[in-house]
């Protein structure tokens, strides 16, 4: 680069003594030129040494770089008057002076063909990416300014929204309506677009996105150099929401005593271990110091997740934790389980329980709810476990749905064996939807949100009950504490959950409480749609806790229980020989028939078809 300011330097002088003519009027006698040359060419060294203009790279060559180059034309040329007149040479100070604009030209110019000659040499031999900046704005142009030193990317124009902009030329690119993307795709080559939009909210510019990956390009966004900075803020796409919010009513959390006494130093086996009750479950359980933790889990990734985090959290404790791979479908598991451990106390919460799943599966959620249930409560009564607690759901009550039908119908098996029991107590609770577990809405709603939406609705006026995890594992362990002598058990506990929450509101505080708002007919510049899809099939508008009136107290105020009508034996075991041959044959339609005539609610097969 120092070579290239001395050969300028030289060109320069000589260019300056052309333009003016140097035998023309106003000169005298120019002996030893050559000497003036060689002394400027000398003299421009320390100079340009002492300004750092040879340090500095060719892409990095911008508004500061040029400002040094012009301080060193204008030494040059005061220096070029004092040498002239040292030789005294009778030379203009215009030629001085148009030496040194010549020589500020063609120092810039010739760092910006090389650049430019660098670039092309560079793109030729690596593949380029060439990209189509969404955004004229200034984050827009600061990203031009950026890319096009860039050796294997190529800015090649711009997009913006703003009619005002259309047809100008920012920063060398010329700026089009976004109606003309596909055309510059094919006439370009474009690879990618970038979205230089940071004051447009996330949601908005991930609907942008996806109309844009609908074209088959790759989009990226990118904040504002500001924000990047930290001198403006840098806007998440989606603050978490906290689930205790969304309840409608107080959190119970930390307000319900799980009555530990009934858990230390006892041996507890837990199915279904490895889903979101279940593993909460066995957190709460080991706050409660037991003897043995027992995990009975059908997935092997599940347990061996729930299995770790269990180990790691008992560390310091004598408690014995036990991993078991298996179903509770196979009556061999239960059998072998219950006896190696000998557990005094079983929660039950494996189960299928995502309603459209079970809906498109009938017989796999019979087999696993019904069956299941009945193999390991037997196979707890037959082993002398002293408390068996089935985890239910409020989708029992009167159910529309298979995945409701078969949870009451296994209640019906839990309460035609604790009417036999001599020293199990059977119990079960009953509860809402769990916000935040697998498959819930809230989840859905906050990938949803996540992606711009819409946020997605089966009906605006569904309600559900809701609660936290924590609540519903607490009810479950006092539910457990709760249980009643051998052979007089059967009761349903469930939580006074306060008023059902509607779904749509639901959406609504979730999209407001990530700081975007709703669009809608009132506000048609919102960010975030709510779209309605209609009832899934077996879906209730409104679900119930009770299947009775009579509600009877428990030692704690916001926990009651429910007797309610129950099957006697013969029926019992009617419906789940009828279940059994249903299910071995692959019949769907008997197997609907045995739920449609022993669960209240449950409509026929007739029915449902007419319907």
């Amino acid at each position: 680069m120092l070579g290239v300011d001395l050969t300028v330097v030289v060109v320069a002088q000589f260019l300056a003594l052309v333009a003016f003519g140097s035998s023309g009027p106003g000169f005298g006698p120019l002996e030893n030129l050559w000497l003036v040359f060689f002394f400027q060419t000398v003299s421009a060294v320390p100079i340009a040494l002492f300004l750092g203009i040879t340090r500095i790279q060719l892409k990095a060559y911008e508004t500061r770089a040029l400002g040094k180059t012009v301080v060193f034309g204008a030494f040059l040329a005061v220096m070029n008057i004092m040498l002239h007149r040292l030789a005294q040479h009778a030379v203009p100070v215009g030629v001085s002076i148009v030496f040194g604009l010549i020589f500020i030209m063609l120092a810039a110019g010739m760092r910006m063909v090389m650049l430019q000659m660098l670039l092309r040499l560079y793109r030729r031999a690596e593949p380029t990416c060439r990209v189509l900046i969404y955004g004229a704005g200034t984050t827009g142009l600061q990203l031009a300014s950026a890319l096009k030193t860039h050796h294997r990317i190529e800015p090649v124009a711009f997009v913006d929204d703003n009619p005002a902009m259309e047809a100008i030329t920012v920063a060398g690119l010329s700026v089009h309506r976004p109606t003309a993307i596909k055309d510059l795709v094919k006439e370009k080559g474009i690879n990618r677009v970038l979205l230089a939009m940071p004051s447009l909210s996330p949601p908005k510019q991930a609907q942008l996105a996806r109309k844009l990956q609908r074209m088959g390009l790759e989009v990226q966004t990118l904040p504002s150099f500001a924000q990047l900075i930290g001198e403006e803020e840098l806007i998440n796409k989606l603050s978490p929401v906290q689930p205790s919010s969304l309840l409608g009513r107080q959190n119970l959390e930390g307000q319900l005593n799980v009555g530990c006494g009934t858990y230390a130093g006892r041996t507890v086996l837990v199915t279904g271990a490895g889903g979101s009750i279940g593993s909460e479950l066995c957190r709460q359980l080991l706050q409660c110091n037991p003897k043995r933790l027992v995990l009975f889990e059908m997935s092997e990734i599940a347990l061996y997740t729930v299995d770790m985090e269990l180990k790691t959290l008992s560390e310091e404790s004598d408690i014995e934790i036990v991993p078991v791979l298996g179903s509770t479908t196979d009556p061999r598991m239960p059998r072998f389980v219950l006896a190696e451990h000998k557990p005094d106390i079983v929660f039950h919460a494996a189960a299928y329980k995502h309603v459209p799943m079970v809906e498109a599966n009938p017989l796999a959620g019979l087999a696993n709810n019904v069956l299941g249930t009945r193999t390991i409560a037997e196979a707890a009564r037959e082993a002398g476990v002293a408390r068996f607690i089935l985890i239910s759901s409020d989708k029992a009550v009167r159910p529309t749905n298979v995945m409701g039908a078969s949870k009451r119908l296994a209640e019906l098996v839990v309460q035609d064996l604790a009417t036999r029991a001599s020293n199990t107590a059977f119990s079960m609770v009953r509860f809402g939807n769990v916000i935040g577990s697998s498959g819930s809405v809230v989840p859905l709603f906050h990938e949803q949100i996540a992606k711009g939406g819409p946020v997605t609705l089966t009906d605006n006026e569904v309600t559900r009950y809701f609660m936290t995890i924590p609540e519903a594992v607490s009810l479950v362990l006092l539910a457990g504490s709760f249980a009643p002598a051998a052979g007089e058990g059967g009761d349903v506990f469930v939580l006074d959950m306060g008023k059902p929450v509607r779904i749509r509101r639901l959406a609504e505080q979730m999209i407001e409480a990530a700081g975007y708002t709703v669009r809608d007919e009132n506000n048609p510049s919102g960010d975030i749609e709510i779209v309605t899809t209609g009832l899934r099939p077996g879906e209730k508008l409104h679900e119930e806790l009770l299947i009775g009136e009579g509600l009877l107290t428990t030692p704690h105020p916001k926990i009651l229980r429910a007797q309610e009508a129950r099957l006697s034996e013969i029926e019992v075991a009617s419906a789940l020989r009828a279940l059994r041959q249903a299910v071995a044959a692959g019949d769907i339609v008997a197997a609907r028939s045995v739920i449609a005539r022993w669960v209240e609610g449950y409509p026929s097969p007739e029915a449902a078809s007419n319907a």
